[in-house]
């Protein structure tokens, strides 16, 4: 099987958009930045998503649903929140079409009183329901997510880094107190951050953001900051402490213990499909996808290697076994039997697909009760004994998993920058990798800097030091040193 994908050190970003598309995960589509996610592209989509569910639930949350419409005068409440997503916003401005001289035509008899807003984000529409259900302290606290799709009109899109629509949850909370508002927007950064680095093996920073890059209507912006192997940043989940913002906009108050009437603290927090694009860009190579073995739809591949039906037959027998142990464990199995495709093609084309380990058999292995085992991570072969391979296999996982995270580690550390001066700065935002450097905390100096070297402040890491420096554009003095990058 010919991969024909373009090497990373050629050109990253075709090399990206390849193999999206030839490692079968997903294709542009009819509708002009729209993706169309295949079956095995959606499957890892389903197991990052049963992962996170299970986390949100055991943190206590319930899922719902709410509507993909949403009344334009819901925007026009929260000024920052409208004007933080007005560019973006697909309208919805008549409900019905007709035949008309030249075809079908929009009916102009059927326009809508109120346009509507194609979901960006559903902070306003949940919102205007919680009114609803919030009277009373004992309401409190409210502990909902939504698995659903968005609507961000985009004009230039990257299947799964930046589509017009995409699929993502959105968790949105109401307490009591500021302090359990803000416990929960860290719990949820925290959740991402384990999620990212155990099942992603995605080392993470967390951290803050700064104002120019704080959600729209939040009091903060607390995000999880991955490096790419290009040298680029991608953030990778945010969680918002929104503050009494949305309820004051919707009037959404409660009677506390004495009986008096508060504004509810909110907030609200997400991943995407766009973690799809991270799991690509941190860990695949020039042969193909590289996937960390807790998120790989087909986590071992048997491939038989026979002359004859006969051969087949007693091949089968014995992978069928080892298969059935391996699945009692909870391990994924593809037994990969064709007899269209020669045992190369098939290689090739589950190294493309980033299966963390194949297992060969031939007819000399069971003459001699053995296997051979290859891991996708380092195409490192062994022989193994039949008798040995389940457990063997359980353990090569593990070991996969951890080898993917540490590989994605050693390069960000490798890659990170400290720096002081202007000059320094520009050289090592060139080289890519996360740059350290100190900033006088305005939004004037951070536009400038972005625009002298599209360089943006990725957060303001939680674990900072406390070092006394200086700008390194203005020279005003500073507190301490914040993380810079060019970002997708």
């Amino acid at each position: 099987m010919g991969k024909g994908i373009t090497s990373r050190k050629e050109n990253y970003s075709q090399w990206y958009n390849e193999l999206v598309v030839k490692a079968d995960l997903a294709e542009n589509s009819a509708v002009r930045g729209s993706m169309v996610i295949k079956p095995y592209g959606y499957a890892i989509w389903e197991k990052m998503q049963a992962q996170l569910d299970k986390m949100f639930k055991e943190t206590g949350h319930e899922n719902a649903y709410f509507p993909l419409f949403i009344p334009k005068s819901f925007f026009s409440k929260e000024a920052n929140h409208v004007e933080g997503f007005a560019k973006e916003c697909a309208v919805v401005t008549h409900y019905r079409l007709r035949n008309g001289k030249d075809g079908i035509e929009v009916d102009p008899n059927a326009k809508l009183e109120e346009e509507l807003i194609v979901r960006p984000t559903s902070e306003t529409i949940i919102w205007n329901t919680y009114k609803n259900w919030i009277q009373s302290y004992r309401d409190l606290p409210i502990l909902v997510n939504q698995w659903a799709n968005v609507v961000r009109w985009e004009m230039r899109t990257r299947l799964f880094l930046r589509t017009s629509e995409f699929l993502w949850q959105e968790g949105h909370t109401a307490h009591a107190t500021k302090e359990e508002a803000i416990a929960e927007t860290k719990q949820m950064i925290n959740v991402y951050a384990e999620f990212a680095e155990k099942w992603m093996a995605l080392p993470v920073i967390i951290g803050t953001k700064s104002d120019n890059e704080r959600f729209a209507g939040a009091l903060e912006t607390y995000t999880i900051e991955a490096l790419m192997q290009d040298g680029k940043a991608l953030q990778s989940g945010t969680s918002h402490f929104l503050g009494q913002n949305f309820a004051k906009a919707f009037d959404v108050k409660f009677a506390d213990k004495t009986g008096k009437l508060n504004h509810v603290w909110a907030t609200s927090w997400g991943v995407s499909t766009r973690l799809m694009g991270a799991l690509i860009m941190a860990h695949s190579d020039d042969q193909g996808l590289v996937l960390p073995p807790n998120l790989a739809p087909i986590q071992v591949v048997f491939i038989p290697i026979y002359k004859g039906e006969e051969q087949l037959g007693l091949i089968s027998e014995k992978i069928n076994v080892l298969a059935k142990e391996l699945r009692d464990l909870g391990i994924s199995v593809k037994f990969d039997n064709r007899d269209t495709q020669k045992p190369g093609y098939k290689f090739a084309e589950y190294e493309l697909k980033g299966v963390p380990v194949r297992i060969a058999v031939g007819p000399r292995d069971m003459e001699q009760g053995t296997c051979e085992v290859a891991r996708r991570d380092t195409f490192e072969k062994e022989t193994v004994m039949q008798d040995d391979v389940v457990k063997h296999v359980e353990g090569l996982l593990k070991e996969i998993q951890e080898n993917i995270y540490q590989k994605a580690l050693t390069q960000r550390e490798e890659t990170k920058h400290y720096v002081d001066t202007m000059d320094e700065f520009k050289i090592a935002i060139e080289k890519g990798g996360f740059v350290y450097a100190h900033w006088d905390g305005t939004s004037e100096t951070e536009n400038k800097i972005k625009d002298l070297t599209k360089a943006t402040i990725r957060c303001i890491p939680i674990d900072n030091p406390q070092e006394d420096g200086v700008c390194i554009l203005t020279g005003k003095p500073s507190n301490q040193r914040v993380l810079f990058a060019k970002a997708y």
